[in-house]
């Protein structure tokens, strides 16, 4: 199977590096710093504490920004995995179209809502398949990617359907690579947790400057990150969408704990004064809220922080 990696950050380096013990082909798409350190191969820190050199000739590499694609890629891939930013997923869907075979999936692993419309308004509904994921990584100056938590990745339909014959290939693939797969018939419900889950965690420490763990050790910091997850989490009730019988509280607290020496993403991004994913964030449950009656104050909070200190990084 030849398999198209579409934004190599953190955990796109992840899956590419875990990617890498099976025998497909890899196609991987990068823009800028993170082009140039794939140029050079991947070093991958596993959570265990081991330290695995993705050598350069395991997989393809191309820019995104540098030119059209070669022919011989052009409608070649099975699957292709879209892994960047907010900010990118247009970009990216349109490079999946490019690249997906006739047959193809694409797969969206990203944080937030509305991905999931953009790539299909390029390579149809029937070939999108959702994604989330509670594996944890992040990337060092350097170019190497930290795999700080093994967690799993949830793949499905959004019309609950069965996985086809590509998806239970890439799935089986999936397990293969130590990266736990496992089919939803309720992806909408984990994408939606994974967003409640993103919205107290994220936004906090990133506007507080502490890793995961500060959350739980600062009770102040703790009572913040439950309050805006409830917020989400009524939103996303009212809309219907299916959150099943887990304790969100506590699942939290699990998340929290299990990635406590990490630094969110959004952190990193103030920290290098890039553009972060709030407004794919907390944004979405502020705007969801408005059209529903219901209040997300601490959501707007935070929408407004953040972005006001992205603001501040680019005034004199």
């Amino acid at each position: 199977m030849k398999i198209g990696i579409l934004g190599v950050g953190s955990i796109g380096g992840a899956i590419l590096g875990c990617l890498t013990d099976c025998d497909s082909e890899l196609v991987c798409v990068s823009r800028g710093a993170s082009h140039e350190f794939l140029e050079s191969g991947l070093t991958l820190f596993t959570p265990e504490g081991s330290v695995e050199m993705i050598p350069r000739e395991s997989y393809s590499l191309y820019d995104s920004e540098n030119g059209p694609f070669p022919e011989e890629v052009l409608g070649s891939c099975e699957v292709v995995i879209i892994c960047g930013k907010a900010d990118s997923t247009a970009s990216l869907a349109s490079i999946a179209e490019d690249l997906i075979s006739e047959s193809g999936i694409a797969v969206s692993i990203q944080n937030g809502l509305g991905h999931a419309e953009i790539i299909s308004s390029r390579v149809g509904k029937h070939r999108v398949i959702g994604g989330s994921t509670t594996h944890s990584a992040w990337r060092d100056i350097d170019g190497s990617v930290h795999w700080t938590g093994r967690g799993s990745i949830e793949l499905g339909r959004f019309d609950g359907d069965e996985p086809g014959e590509i998806a239970k290939d890439f799935i089986s693939i999936l397990d293969d690579s130590r990266l736990s797969p496992r089919w939803s018939y309720n992806i909408e419900g984990e994408i939606w947790r994974k967003l409640m889950i993103n919205v107290a965690i994220n936004p906090v420490c990133a506007i507080a400057g502490v890793r995961n763990g500060a959350l739980t050790e600062i009770p102040e910091l703790w009572e913040q990150s439950v309050a805006t997850m409830r917020e989400a989490e009524l939103v996303a009730l009212e809309l219907g969408v299916d959150l099943g019988k887990i304790d969100n509280e506590e699942y939290l607290k699990s998340v929290v704990i299990s990635t406590s020496e990490n630094r969110v993403s959004m952190l990193q991004d103030l920290m290098s004064g890039r553009k972060t994913e709030i407004e794919v964030l907390c944004g979405k449950i502020v705007k969801i809220g408005e059209e529903l009656g219901i209040p997300t104050p601490k959501n707007s909070m935070l929408l407004a922080l953040v972005k006001g200190i992205e603001m501040s990084q680019h005034l004199d």
